[in-house]
């Protein structure tokens, strides 16, 4: 079976500088690969190149068998979830997560029944016309997540999404939320740099150090 995603031979760089080579990692549907470093060992620029954010110094990136590695963000099938939920305070819980799809091209009525079909699925039935802020911060995370996964990505990046939670519920968050990337089929990869939270919600954890050697 094709992997949802494969790097191959992938170097990570920033500003023209290449620090790490020889890059070779593949997550299968449902599975969550952790990527355990402390600041500044290249975990979030990884992620940046997996999702399209930083370009690739060298190598490929392959989203269900299909070359992303040049392919603009919107078209590569990949999503991405932050520290912070960055919801809209403008818009409503439902509108957050209907964003993106509507920029897509879905219609309003379509986009809104999938926001609500998301919001019952992680628990969160009714609060599809709350604001933001009157959400806590597991509440915010989950709508985040939400808008991630509405318009289906076959890959999901974890950018930390837990560090701004306090830590009883960092954790309880991390198991409810591989659970559900685990029912979706998404390949995840979760960067983090807490050891406990990558054992809690990953199948496998790669310490980054250890996928290349320094350029």
């Amino acid at each position: 079976m094709t992997p949802r995603l494969s790097v191959v031979d992938l170097s990570l760089g920033y500003e023209g500088q290449v620090f790490m080579r020889g890059i070779d990692l593949e997550v299968g549907s449902g599975e969550i690969v952790a990527v355990l470093g402390p600041s500044g060992s290249g975990k979030s620029t990884l992620l940046g190149e997996i999702t399209g954010v930083l370009p690739v110094p060298h190598g490929h990136v392959l989203v269900d068998g299909r070359d992303v590695t040049t392919a603009p963000i919107q078209e590569r099938g990949v999503g991405l979830l932050f520290q912070e939920p960055l919801l809209f305070p403008h818009l409503d819980v439902a509108a957050n997560i209907a964003y993106g799809l509507r920029r897509h091209g879905w219609d309003r009525r379509r986009a809104t029944a999938r926001a609500h079909e998301l919001l019952n699925w992680l628990g969160l039935d009714g609060y599809g016309p709350r604001r933001p802020d009157q959400l806590s911060g597991g509440q915010a995370q989950r709508v985040a997540l939400a808008r991630a996964l509405a318009p289906q990505p076959a890959v999901l990046g974890l950018d930390e999404p837990f560090s701004a939670l306090d830590a009883d519920l960092r954790r309880r968050l991390a198991v409810e939320v591989a659970a559900v990337l685990r029912e979706s089929g998404v390949a995840a990869i979760h960067v983090t740099h807490d050891a406990e939270e990558a054992q809690a919600i990953a199948d496998r954890v790669i310490e980054l150090p250890s996928l290349g050697s320094p350029a």
